[in-house]
């Protein structure tokens, strides 16, 4: 038994035995138990590494909420990102923040994956923390009306750091094709410097092609992700050879016990400095003695997946069946 939950029952008998009422000892066992949530996916080290004042770790680390009409950014409109203040992970673009008049940071839209949504631990609202990291944000309210996204996040400021548009980061893409996209995103995601990872279809002849067509074998589209990533954290090369070393670059029109052209290996580039490295490390794992298929193909227009395909795994709570990781350089 974990000692997450040797505690919950140590607890438990203490409440038990001083004669609490039986209501009160479930109300802090509900509590106990959905404590980890968000904050499960914490990294130690950002914990560690960042130093958080007293209201600060009330809000982000114990889920807490400021007062209204006293964050910093509430009555702000200075154009530009807002990232987490635990991990620096963009969460929101200045684009999407309204004024709800709630009296705590509005927006109706996130930085795609950037954002995990979770139920609460009063079991009805929707609690919003970084995906990245898990630090608190607040929470997520629907069909209130204010935007045609029809959606707020209502975010505590002081989770936030923003980054004026002027001083922010440069960002890169990235497209790769190496079979079902659901567990190419899982491990491409995970890597320092990835800002987001969209699921979805590229290379083919239809436009906005859905998942039943793709699946069909009749469009002619790869299952791909588009990634975003810092340059200044990671680059295109890092991100090319850790492809490579997620997904098996031998197989051709499937991948593990996934068959059908949709599951082709190929990297789409967006420059001729991306084509070069791909094909750089593609004679470097030949003359290791791998046989590679993967294709190296100009980008096209590449159509974001069903939403349901997002974050897939995330979403279930397991691992991919046909990708994992095998060191090749």
């Amino acid at each position: 038994m974990g000692t997450h939950y040797f505690s919950v029952f140590s607890v438990l008998f203490r409440l038990f035995t001083n004669n609490m009422n039986t209501r009160l000892t479930f109300g802090i066992l509900f509590a106990l138990l959905s404590f980890q949530g968000c904050t499960q996916s914490q990294s130690s080290n950002d914990m560690d590494n960042k130093k958080l004042t007293p209201d600060e770790e009330h809000v982000i680390l114990y889920k807490g909420t400021e007062r209204p009409f006293s964050g910093e950014y509430y009555d702000f409109w200075e154009r530009g990102t807002y990232v987490c203040k635990l991990c620096e992970a963009p969460l929101y673009e200045s684009t999407a923040k309204f004024d709800a008049s709630c009296g705590w940071p509005s927006f109706d839209d996130e930085i795609a994956g950037a954002v995990k949504h979770t139920l609460d631990a009063d079991g009805h609202r929707t609690e919003i923390c970084c995906a990245k990291c898990g630090a608190h944000l607040g929470h997520i309210f629907e069909g209130e009306g204010f935007t045609s996204k029809n959606t707020r996040h209502c975010v505590n400021s002081i989770s936030m750091v923003f980054v004026p548009e002027k001083t922010f980061g440069m960002t890169d893409t990235a497209i790769f094709a190496g079979g079902c996209f659901w567990g190419v995103e899982y491990f491409l995601q995970k890597a320092s410097g990835v800002n987001s990872v969209i699921s979805g279809y590229i290379g083919g002849r239809n436009k906005n092609p859905t998942y039943k067509e793709i699946c069909s074998g009749t469009t002619g589209h790869y299952e791909a992700v588009k990634v975003t990533f810092d340059p200044s954290r990671i680059s295109f090369e890092e991100l090319a050879k850790l492809f490579f070393e997620i997904h098996d670059p031998t197989q051709w029109n499937h991948q593990g016990p996934d068959v059908g052209e949709q599951y082709r290996s190929a990297v789409f580039y967006q420059n001729d400095e991306q084509k070069e490295i791909t094909e750089k490390l593609i004679e470097i794992l030949k003359e290791k003695g791998y046989r590679i298929v993967t294709e190296v193909k100009p980008a096209t227009t590449f159509y974001k997946a069903e939403d349901y395909h997002q974050d897939y795994y995330e979403h279930k709570g397991s691992t991919p069946y046909c990708h994992g990781y095998t060191q090749r350089f």
